[in-house]
């Protein structure tokens, strides 16, 4: 776990109104914080800082030239170093939000930043600042009595406390990397304006990172290369191996993991085009060695579909932690009176 957020509290909360710059929309500002009662408190206070104690990543500031000329960075010390500045640095980090809209898909929404004491990472009580962007609104239904006195309804639309659409936490420590920085992203629908061009971030050089991005990596390769050449058994069995891999050692080395994971020399020669390709794309660091994170394998390892889906509406799902099971027990055929592929399944008993 990341963050624990028990003795953690929302001192300043603010909400702001961020437009589109493409489509030349104004943002609307507040003057005032949140007041609020002790309901919504508690539920905004879940609300926002839930969806962290789950993650296995982390990231720090990064800038092309210098880290120090990173916008949020430099909002985030400020308001650090003279807690009064709050109000006025939301609205620039607000501001800065809004000038990464460069397309008509950006969506518009509530912002809202706070002031958070008392959160722990790392077994240390430290500060945080988080910004917190809702761009989907519910429908619900309001009743009312109306001039009748009689019971009506009304739809209004408002936000869902399921889940947040984008937030991040700034936290007051700092590392040999830098400052620490959480974010989650459950509304992706452009991979680079939150993460790189609003947070201006990096994953940390840690084996989480690590892990999670070699993972993200071997599944790519398995639904772009994999799957179309040598089909949806094939690529089953390379995420069976792939994990069975992770499982089996503490560190990853890529040259006995290609050996291990492949048999013929081509696809280690098209894994290694792969990795250059998916580092050029992602604008990350693939590591040759480094140790394998297990929080992050048993969160990553439910991500990958090993299921055979044909086109008569039958499906055959493999199990990721069984990599032995889709070579001895499954076999592929062609049936030249029907014309047809088909997988022979053995098995002793229905479960």
């Amino acid at each position: 776990m990341m963050i624990k957020k028990t003795r953690a509290e929302i001192t300043k909360c603010i909400l702001h109104k961020v437009a589109n710059k493409f489509n030349s929309g104004q943002n609307v500002f507040s003057d005032e914080l949140i007041r609020f009662d002790q309901e919504s408190y508690d539920l905004m206070k879940n609300f926002l800082l839930k969806p962290f104690g789950a993650l296995t990543q982390s990231y720090r500031f990064s800038h092309h030239a210098d880290v120090r000329l990173n916008e949020l960075n430099n909002y985030a010390s400020e308001i650090f170093k003279e807690e009064s500045s709050f109000v006025e640095y939301s609205k620039n980090i607000v501001n800065h939000l809004f000038e990464q809209s460069n397309s008509a898909q950006i969506k518009t929404g509530d912002v809202l930043i706070v002031f958070i004491e008392g959160i722990e990472y790392k077994d240390v009580l430290t500060e945080a600042i988080g910004v917190f962007k809702i761009e989907n609104k519910v429908d619900f239904f309001q009743t009312y009595l109306d001039d009748n006195q009689s019971f009506d309804v009304v739809v209004q639309k408002g936000i869902s406390t399921k889940k947040i659409d984008k937030g991040c936490l700034i936290l007051n420590t700092s590392d040999t990397e830098g400052t620490v920085v959480l974010s989650v992203d459950n509304n992706n629908y452009d991979a680079q304006y939150w993460s790189k061009y609003f947070l201006g971030v990096k994953p940390a050089d840690d084996h989480n990172s690590h892990t999670q991005s070699y993972l993200e990596m071997c599944k790519e390769f398995s639904e772009e290369v994999i799957k179309p050449e040598l089909g949806m058994q094939q690529q089953g069995n390379f995420l069976a191996n792939t994990v069975d891999y992770f499982k089996e050692n503490e560190s990853v080395d890529y040259a006995t993991f290609k050996d291990e994971v492949f048999e013929e020399e081509k696809h280690k020669e098209q894994f290694d085009v792969y990795k250059k390709h998916f580092e050029t794309l992602n604008d990350v660091l693939i590591r040759n060695n480094f140790d394998v994170s297990g929080v992050v394998l048993k969160k990553e390892k439910n991500k990958l579909k090993t299921e055979i889906k044909l086109d008569t509406n039958i499906s055959i799902k493999l199990d990721v932690d069984a990599p032995e099971a889709a070579s001895e027990y499954l076999e592929r055929g062609y049936d030249e009176e029907k014309k047809m592929k088909f997988y022979k399944v053995y098995f002793n008993e229905e479960k």
